[in-house]
């Protein structure tokens, strides 16, 4: 059976993101990293910000919120977003989303239509 993905950050993870992120309830820069050296985006929420984030959205007249990758856990720990990639994994939950090269090859090639 395949490993799981790997989760990384694009701007890293130290001790500070540990005490931070789960205060913050938000993590926008999450890289999940495959063994077959496929690349996806995720975007870490918990309900409360996320419902915070929706009704500024909506304020600002834009009546929804809906990044790339999103996922939804109950506390943002390192542990908890692990776990939650390896499951959604297991689940082919990847398999629907473009991996990061190709979404951004296919950005530039309607940018230059």
């Amino acid at each position: 059976m395949e490993t799981a993905p790997k989760l990384t950050f694009k701007y890293g993870w130290d001790e500070r993101d540990e005490v931070e992120t789960p205060m913050k309830g938000h993590r926008s820069d999450g890289i999940v990293r495959c063994r077959d050296g496929k690349t996806y985006s995720v975007y870490f929420y918990d309900p409360i910000r996320l419902q915070q984030d929706l009704d500024g959205e909506v304020e600002l007249g834009s009546p929804f919120l809906a990044p790339p990758g999103l996922i939804v856990l109950p506390e943002l720990t390192r542990p908890a977003m692990e776990n939650a990639i390896a499951q959604l994994w297991k689940q082919g939950y990847f398999d629907a989303l473009k991996p990061l090269a190709e979404a951004e090859e296919s950005y530039h090639v309607r940018l230059h239509r």
